[in-house]
């Protein structure tokens, strides 16, 4: 009871802290994978999707709306921090509309990784249709607002990238095609490569301040450390050593392009080490649970297999800092927004 209460009041105090700061960007515009999409893969034909219970039983008025979480996700409370909304509109989602796009929309779509081969796995939005959908948002956004407004509006918004996980544990590990064709720090190099280009073309589109997001501890995933049950299921540190030189790499790209690119802020925003904090520390933030899941079994449940159905589904999602086998819960993505928006992203207020 008393690990309850605490982290209640853990996860207000953090909300009200939040609520404290003003507007300083416009909008949050996002691209990315399921970290960070809020229902875009509704629209679409994928097996890879989350619009149905028990994913939302924690998102206002209980919810699904195809966000890979019991509640928000990380960029909805980004968004909050800054003043702009609670919650950021997916961009295909029929509901919504250029008034709401305007002030925060996300692009990004589950299952998506910087490579075209990952996308294709499970026949998802690839990360180039992401750009193609924000240069017609653009379009959309100049004819609202008229195309000065637009340009300087769109040069005072926060364009946030979260994506890489799936490239490795969707494709390249399952996978032989790209394991044969690269070793992994040359499919890193790659991959980040991708990232580079997709970068320069915001900034040629006219986007000055951007932030990507590193990778987490990937091979603590409660999925990944089911597939590590014969050394008693412990996070697989080969793919975490992955992550690690894979946020290597991207911080030095990132760096360059600073250089590269007149008028430019990017910064990288590192999910690494405060995750592995709350994986090691769980008491500190009021966890319970950290090697499964809240969601059926904990072991392996994920989108379809995690139905209102399943009878093992926790009641308290709080106490986990996985919802399903591959995505955190709401309080996790609180934390780590909450994380991200004191450092890295200072320097956008």
């Amino acid at each position: 009871m008393a690990i309850k209460v605490f982290s209640f009041f853990f996860f207000v105090y953090l909300l009200v802290e939040m609520h404290e700061i003003s507007a300083m960007v416009p909008a949050v515009i996002v691209f990315g994978d399921s970290t960070v999409d809020p229902g875009n893969n509704n629209q679409i034909s994928t097996v890879l999707k989350s619009n149905f219970a028990p994913y939302g039983r924690d998102y206002f008025g209980g919810q699904p709306t195809g966000r890979f979480s019991n509640g928000r996700i990380a960029t909805d409370f980004i968004s909050e921090a800054y003043g702009i909304k609670p919650a950021i509109p997916a961009y295909l989602d029929p509901k919504f509309d250029i008034r709401d796009f305007a002030t925060g929309v996300s692009f990004a779509s589950a299952g998506t990784g910087y490579d075209n081969a990952t996308s294709a796995v499970l026949s998802v939005i690839p990360f180039w249709k992401e750009m193609v959908y924000y240069k017609e948002f653009q379009d959309k956004l100049r004819g609202y607002l008229g195309n000065d407004i637009a340009n300087h509006h769109l040069s005072e918004s926060l364009h946030l990238i979260s994506i890489g996980t799936n490239d490795f544990l969707e494709n390249y590990y399952p996978f032989p095609t790209r394991s044969s064709e690269y070793p992994v720090d040359k499919y890193e190099i790659f991959l980040i490569g991708i990232a580079s280009n997709f970068i320069r073309e915001l900034y040629n589109l006219g986007a000055r301040k951007i932030a990507i997001n590193g990778l987490p501890p990937m091979g603590c995933l409660p999925l990944e450390r089911t597939t590590n049950i014969m050394h008693g299921s412990a996070c697989i540190e080969e793919y975490n050593d992955v992550a690690k030189d894979f946020n290597q790499k991207l911080q030095d790209s990132v760096t360059e392009l600073n250089r590269e690119l007149g008028g430019i802020q990017l910064v990288m925003s590192n999910p690494y080490y405060k995750l592995l904090e709350m994986i090691q520390n769980p008491i500190l933030f009021g966890f319970e649970n950290v090697e499964t899941a809240c969601c059926g079994t904990g072991y392996f449940e994920m989108s379809y297999m995690c139905d209102r159905m399943n009878p093992f589904t926790c009641s308290d999602a709080n106490k986990y800092i996985f919802w399903d086998s591959f995505h955190p819960t709401e309080k996790t993505n609180f934390i780590l927004a909450d994380h991200a928006f004191k450092t890295t992203l200072t320097v956008f207020r």
